[in-house]
């Protein structure tokens, strides 16, 4: 979804408080606050095509994929909505403000200009704190560009995907994320397009 940034600020208390008492989604980050506005058509598709993947290989383990609605909190004073979150085993979730979950092992954004700069800087640094994640992927709704980085004992490992043909293992979860299908039937605008992105 894309965040949009209010000029107010309110303490942690306040925004427990308004998420409790709205159906309207924020997320909360050190006293700033996001509301979650409507996404673009290719996000919603690509947010579906990346959930129906990952679903269908777990479905008959003890696994589970949240879409865009779960809340994770990533550390004392920040709350996010991400577009996926995934996690093997029991979850767990906050004492404090109920169904936040506390340990996911994937989290995957869908970049949108307006909060690229965020998911890429501060938001993956606080999601870096989350010591049960282990693979943060990164998708370009405008092009075709997946980017996976890994949790290793040396940190963290990146690797770049640019090609249809190409498929992204989730170790965490042992799955597959083909390219093809996180791509089927979005839209790219005809002036940025790469003969790539065309064969979708």
């Amino acid at each position: 979804m894309v965040a949009l940034p209010q000029d107010y600020h309110l303490t942690l208390e306040e925004y427990l408080a308004l998420e409790r008492q709205t159906d309207i989604r924020h997320e909360y980050f050190h006293g700033q606050v996001f509301a979650m506005a409507g996404a673009s058509r290719n996000h919603v598709v690509i947010a579906g095509n990346i959930n129906r993947e990952i679903a269908t290989q777990l479905d008959e383990r003890p696994c589970l994929v949240y879409m865009l609605d779960m809340r994770v909190k990533l550390d004392a004073k920040h709350y996010a909505y991400p577009d996926i979150a995934a996690l093997c085993g029991e979850e767990r979730f906050d004492a404090t403000l109920e169904n936040s979950l506390l340990n996911p092992s994937v989290i995957i954004e869908v970049l949108s200009p307006s909060t690229e700069g965020y998911d890429r800087g501060k938001k993956f640094e606080a999601y870096r704190e989350i010591v049960t994640l282990q693979e943060y992927v990164l998708v370009s709704q405008d092009h075709i560009a997946v980017e996976h980085y890994r949790r290793t004992p040396e940190g963290w490992l990146l690797n770049s995907y640019h090609d249809l043909a190409d498929v992204l293992t989730l170790v965490s979860l042992e799955a597959t994320l083909p390219l093809a299908g996180v791509y089927r039937k979005v839209q790219f605008d005809l002036e940025d397009a790469t003969p790539a992105d065309l064969r979708v």
